[in-house]
């Protein structure tokens, strides 16, 4: 879940406001989550940009949808899976620590990235956080998959390596017979044609073996600012070192405006497995890593209390996407988490379960404690209310977020969000309306993905739903529910059950209408803002010219020096 803490020095118009962040994902006995939630604002209807991490994190760091900086994808494959990959947010971006960094803020990553690292060159470095305003980047530049612990099987094309593996040994048998039946003289078959075979078998193995068989080394790695510290990283103390390195940051900038995100690799899979969180918890596995986040909140809180802070910074908590439904097995039992009533989960367009997430804004002396709001709010509202804080008045591109200040002080009671737009990829999927003076808020879906097997409720036959072709069913008219009303999301709209059905329909396709235009859609391989698609084939798979590398590639390898840290 990402949260965001932020430090802000009142008066603003005295001092600099200073911003630290959090990213992870959430359930269970959370006392410090809870003592958040009771001291500050808890946002009921905050939504993510994207069903899951790449284009929603790209989104949340920019304020703008991801087709916006050409970090929605086109086909299967939704988010980057290569660290190798020439894919990223685009340097012609601005992201809010980068803004914040101009205004004199020390700004610092902590944890998950997800967003590239190199465009051309192994050390261009072109999409790393450093150059995306981020002044102190320690981390996963990639991000934390069930590739980097031995025995949790593959997150990374599983069915496309089963192919190229059967396909290997199919090629094998094919060599072995030929070679038999030369020997047995059964055919007349050039020893020179054998040998030529076998080298184009043995260039195509290592072809696909190489990026596939060392995901763990290409991946899984720990990178401080520009070096790689650790490849592959040890996951089993991850979490202490990602607490120790935010909690070390905050205390070196305790007497100057600063930003830090802190980008938790919790609650993914592989789930940790903590002695001291061990079997604590009524949720199994899950539910431990859950209780060590709400612990590692609770760290950070203590530590911005006892710097004297409290009442000068503002603590968000959030997530970037919803619990993924189809990720358990028989060891474990569920392990990618749950979405309550909500319809739905990661990576399945527009249902509410993928995009709802938990909010929590926390500023003492500023924000009335134990406030709720129920108004739509979204992710990307973080990068114009930071803005707003840090006395950012310089003009900017077109921003899909609003600053949410006045709803969070109570300054007023509607969000500025009429309308929001929800995305499977580059494909707009649903519409959510929330009509003036009405307590309704309408959602729209255009199509909605065909779950597998029929009659479940997630993809558990592809392990994620896909936006596109026979993956989704389309419908004429739009299936439409109110969410006030019914937030499963189970019981469709229709003429005879909602008078305002066709201003429903209307009000929305104007919507559109007006939002497209703000893209100004250009044809593949550009996006809609002219910049390059980053989620295309060519950019995401791997290049050994392109893969960060302790030593000398390809031996590539190295362990973090714990009195190295910064």
């Amino acid at each position: 879940i990402p949260s965001e803490c932020a430090s802000f020095p009142a008066p603003l118009t005295s001092f600099k406001p200073s911003i630290v962040s959090w990213m992870f994902w959430f359930s269970c006995r959370t006392p410090n989550i809870d003592r958040l939630a009771a001291e500050g604002v808890k946002l009921t209807q905050h939504i993510a940009a994207a069903p899951l991490c790449t284009p929603s994190r790209a989104a949340f760091m920019t304020g703008r949808y991801a087709i916006r900086s050409g970090m929605g994808s086109t086909g299967r494959v939704q988010v980057l899976l290569f660290l190798g990959g020439s894919g990223g947010l685009p340097p012609s971006e601005t992201t809010f620590a980068k803004r914040l960094q101009q205004q004199g803020y020390t700004t610092g990553l902590v944890g998950k990235w997800h967003l590239g690292v190199n465009c051309e060159r192994r050390g261009d470095h072109c999409h790393h956080p450093n150059q995306h305003g981020f002044s102190y980047f320690y981390g996963l530049p990639f991000t934390l998959f069930n590739d980097c612990v031995p025995g949790e099987g593959s997150d990374i094309l599983a069915d496309l390596q089963k192919t190229l593996r059967s396909f290997t040994i199919f090629l094998g048998i094919g060599l072995a017979t030929l070679a038999l039946v030369r020997r047995c003289g059964l055919l007349d078959i050039s020893l020179r044609l054998l040998v030529v075979l076998f080298f184009i078998s043995i260039l195509a193995t290592v072809l696909w073996l190489t990026p596939f068989k060392f995901i763990p080394t290409w991946n899984c790695i720990l990178m401080r600012n520009q070096e790689v510290v650790e490849q592959p990283m040890v996951v089993e103390t991850l979490p202490r070192r990602l607490l120790t390195e935010a909690q070390q940051f905050i205390k070196r900038n305790v007497d100057r405006p600063f930003l830090l995100f802190f980008s938790m690799a919790h609650i993914h899979t592989p789930l940790f497995r903590n002695p001291a969180f061990s079997g604590k918890s009524l949720h199994g596995l899950y539910g431990d890593n859950i209780e060590e986040v709400d612990w590692m909140i609770g760290k950070m809180t203590e530590m911005v209390d006892s710097l004297g802070l409290a009442n000068n910074t503002l603590m968000y908590f959030t997530s970037d996407h919803g619990g993924h439904l189809e990720d358990s097995n028989s060891r474990v039992g569920q392990q990618g988490g749950w979405n309550s009533i909500y319809r739905g989960g990661k990576a399945m367009g527009g249902w509410e379960g993928g995009i709802r997430v938990p909010a929590i804004f926390r500023w003492p002396g500023r924000l009335a404690p134990g406030r709720v709001v129920h108004e739509p709010t979204s992710l990307m509202d973080l990068y114009p209310t930071l803005k707003y804080l840090a006395g950012d008045t310089q003009p900017d591109r077109h921003l899909d977020g609003f600053d949410l200040m006045p709803l969070l002080e109570g300054k007023i009671e509607r969000s500025e969000h009429e309308f929001m737009f929800h995305y499977c990829g580059i494909y707009l999927n649903a519409v959510r309306w929330h009509p003036p003076g009405s307590d309704s808020v309408f959602k729209v879906h255009f199509f909605t993905p065909n779950f597998s097997p029929p009659g479940a409720g997630g993809c558990y036959h592809t392990h994620v739903c896909q936006c596109f072709g026979k993956h989704v069913t389309h419908h004429d008219p739009p299936l439409v529910f109110d969410l006030f009303q019914d937030p499963s999301e189970s019981r469709p709209l229709s003429p005879e059950t909602e008078p305002r059905y066709s201003e429903i329909l209307a009000q929305t396709a104007k919507a559109v209408e007006r939002h497209r235009n703000t893209l100004a859609i250009r044809q593949p391989p550009h996006d809609a803002t002219g910049v390059s698609n980053q989620m295309t084939w060519e950019k995401i798979l791997w290049k050994p010219w392109l893969q960060p590398c302790c030593g000398t590639f390809p031996f590539c390898g190295c362990k973090e020096d714990p009195s190295h840290s910064v």
